[in-house]
């Protein structure tokens, strides 16, 4: 549980770029670096965390954990991963602002995104080798990256992974019957196949434990100005956007913007676009500011009911989950949408994370120069921070003196 923490702390400060950006930090550092869990294993994870609600990366990491730990490491994971965003973003909510604006921080941030952009290239470059070997996944992937960019809904994004799923299970299964035939006529005895169905079935207590608190939420929402209701409008947040990352803002805004200015608001959210880790910890700096009388607790109360019900939900559905991977249909389906999620993932890296990082030439030269260090030499994430860290604030201080 403590390296669970110590690993899942060292990638929270330096997680940055966003949800995709997280699950090149997560594979690099626990897929090729230390072997916690192979690449079959993660993709599966990562499927299931496009697929329910909740904050995509975080369950990913939530799930590596409990992977690696059990229950006490997937809360250590989410405990390591979350802590440095939520205490930046904690800290801006009461201090003043105004250095945000100066020419090395601002360096800085650039500096940090076009890390993004190459740790986000070579994310995609890896999981293009592992999970779209075929004919059929690189079409997928290619629709899905084509649609997104064109089209870029949420409903769209579930469509294409319900649609990449059905046809993985249909064209990408190795056997229609090599799963029936391991698991009844092969084994052959009634105790097996009730342990197989067993394996199936999803855990009753978080699933009943997240369906109890959203339906209290529901009442919880008209108790006027109280911790209940701050916990509700963001456990319903929580509860209804899938993906994770950016899609959370209109929720909130939603929620929670009549409670504040509007350019209060639109300041957390450009804080939580430049802090490391998750974009749903921009939940610590609204409910500081939304409950003044305890900033601390409100933004804990905030932060606990945006991240619950994702990770109930797939406290509910981990073991099923597994479970499923061992029928022939079920892997044809993820080998789908994995190839769609390497698609979304390549949608990402065009829009947002290379519109918003590259904006002259020597942006594009610095992330050339950094991907070939990157494929070249691999070198520790904390090398890649380091170098374009130091380069963003030295470009930030001399376009203030040139």
């Amino acid at each position: 549980m403590g390296e669970v923490f110590k690993q899942f702390m060292l990638l929270g400060l330096m997680s940055f770029g966003g949800p995709a950006a997280h699950i090149g930090y997560f594979k690099r550092r626990f897929v090729d670096e230390l072997g916690w869990l192979d690449a079959e294993r993660f993709g599966a994870i990562v499927a299931m965390s496009q697929v329910i609600p909740g904050p995509g990366s975080s369950q990913v990491g939530f799930a590596i954990g409990h992977h690696r730990a059990g229950l006490p490491g997937a809360i250590a994971a989410f405990m390591g991963f979350t802590l440095p965003s939520f205490l930046l973003l904690y800290l801006l909510a009461v201090a003043s602002l105004s250095w945000l604006d100066t020419s090395w921080f601002q360096g800085l941030i650039h500096g940090l995104k076009l890390m993004a952009v190459v740790v986000v290239t070579d994310a995609v470059l890896s999981m293009f080798k592992q999970f779209c070997r075929r004919g059929a996944t690189r079409l997928l992937m290619l629709l899905c990256a084509s649609l997104t960019l064109f089209v870029g809904t949420l409903a769209s994004q579930l469509g294409l992974l319900i649609l990449a799923g059905i046809i993985g299970a249909i064209l990408l299964a190795p056997s229609a019957l090599q799963d029936t035939e391991q698991a009844e006529g092969g084994q052959g005895t009634k105790g097996v196949r009730r342990d197989s169905l067993d394996a199936l079935r999803p855990k009753m207590l978080p699933l009943c434990l997240f369906l109890l608190l959203f339906g209290l939420s529901l009442f919880w929402l008209g108790t006027g100005h109280s911790l209940l209701q701050l916990f509700a409008q963001f456990y319903q947040a929580g509860a209804l956007v899938f993906g994770g990352g950016h899609v959370v803002l209109p929720l909130l805004e939603a929620s929670v913007g009549q409670q504040l200015t509007s350019e209060r608001f639109l300041t957390g959210y450009a804080l939580a676009q430049a802090v490391p880790g998750p974009m749903f910890t921009l939940a610590a700096f609204l409910g500081a500011e939304s409950w003044f009388e305890s900033p601390l607790l409100g933004a804990l109360v905030a932060t606990l009911a945006i991240f619950l019900p994702g990770f109930l939900l797939q406290l509910s559905l981990l073991r099923s989950w597994h479970g499923l991977m061992g029928r022939a249909r079920f892997r044809g389906a993820i080998m789908g949408i994995n190839a769609a999620v390497v698609g979304l993932l390549l949608a990402a890296l065009i829009s947002p994370v290379i519109v918003s990082a590259i904006l002259a030439w020597p942006d594009a030269l610095l992330v050339l120069i950094g991907l070939a260090w990157q494929l070249r030499y691999r070198p520790s994430i904390l090398m890649l921070l380091l170098g374009f860290a130091l380069t963003g604030i030295l470009l930030g201080v001399l376009g203030a003196l040139f």
